[in-house]
């Protein structure tokens, strides 16, 4: 025990040294990564703008986001109104602002459970294998059988979804790609030195897991995190769009693509500002998943 001890010990020393390092190093290539850069800001930039920007906007232009007028329906952009308004007179900036608000925190949020359901399963399987392995991979394998967006919209259907069971939903049926993905991880990390210095010295599970395990698996997740809430902005957008996600009047990009198009002749712009904001909220998530995961790459340090 004393030769395992001192040898494992300098391992200890070094160890924060080297992921400060990785992590400097990671840094460092994507502050040079200006697209990623560009991407990220105009992802905070729009949420920024969907969070404070309609208060703001209702004071100025002296808008009631939920007043309906017969006489200001179909307004083409004017300066009382930036974007217009829809069929019943409603202002279409401030909706936009605040269906982005729900596009936005169905997306964060359900990425966050769908990214913590499946680190916590996936690194539970990886590490201890057998039965709890055998068991996870049924489960993926079953939920990967059937795609998850057909499986959303038998659900939706049955159950008209508020927003928070939405995301509920989303994470509960899409944490199976992430699982995969870490238990993969962990099963390579569980072979390594440092994790068999840390048995051997008596370490619980339970700390071999969040200390040596976790830590580890933070690049792949950040990535994973960045890419599901894209892919969950398409998803949200496409219920809403066929009329079985967030219900108006509760505003959302999908479903407000939906008023546009049964009115897309008297007013065609309504179509534009939702297609464009889906569209270019999920290149840009896309966009810095790709330029973390290429920073994060320890092939590339």
């Amino acid at each position: 025990m004393a030769n395992i001890t001192s040898i494992s010990q300098p391992y200890q020393g070094n160890k924060r040294p080297i992921r400060n390092l990785f992590w400097q190093r990671a840094v460092r290539r994507l502050l040079r990564d200006y697209l990623t850069l560009f991407a990220l800001f105009g992802v905070l930039s729009l949420a920024l703008l969907c969070v404070f920007g309609p208060p703001i906007i209702e004071q100025a232009l002296n808008i009631n986001p939920n007043r309906t007028a017969v006489t200001d329906r179909y307004l083409p952009p004017n300066p009382a109104h930036p974007l217009g308004t829809d069929n019943v007179g409603r202002d279409q900036l401030v909706r936009l602002l605040y269906g982005g608000r729900i596009s936005l925190a169905i997306a964060s949020v359900g990425s966050l459970l769908t990214i913590g359901i499946g680190v916590l399963s996936g690194l539970i399987a990886g590490y201890y294998g057998g039965a709890v392995d055998a068991l996870l991979r049924w489960i993926i394998s079953t939920l990967e059988s059937i795609p998850v967006f057909f499986l959303l919209i038998v659900v939706t259907t049955i159950w008209s979804p508020s927003p928070e069971t939405l995301v509920v939903l989303v994470a509960f049926l899409g944490w199976s790609a992430t699982a995969r993905l870490v238990r993969g991880e962990v099963l390579s990390l569980r072979e390594r030195d440092y994790v068999l210095a840390a048995r051997a010295l008596g370490a619980p599970n339970w700390r071999i897991m969040l200390t040596h395990l976790l830590p580890n698996l933070f690049p792949i997740v950040i990535v994973a995190l960045t890419i599901n809430a894209g892919s969950l902005i398409l998803v949200e957008s496409g219920l809403s769009f066929l009329g079985l996600g967030v219900q108006p009047p509760t505003p959302t990009w999908g479903n407000m693509l939906t008023d546009a198009r049964a009115n897309f002749y008297r007013g065609t712009y309504l179509i534009v500002w939702p297609g464009i904001m889906i569209a270019v909220t999920v290149l840009c998530f896309y966009l810095v998943g790709d330029g973390l995961r290429d920073a994060l790459d320890p092939r590339r340090q």
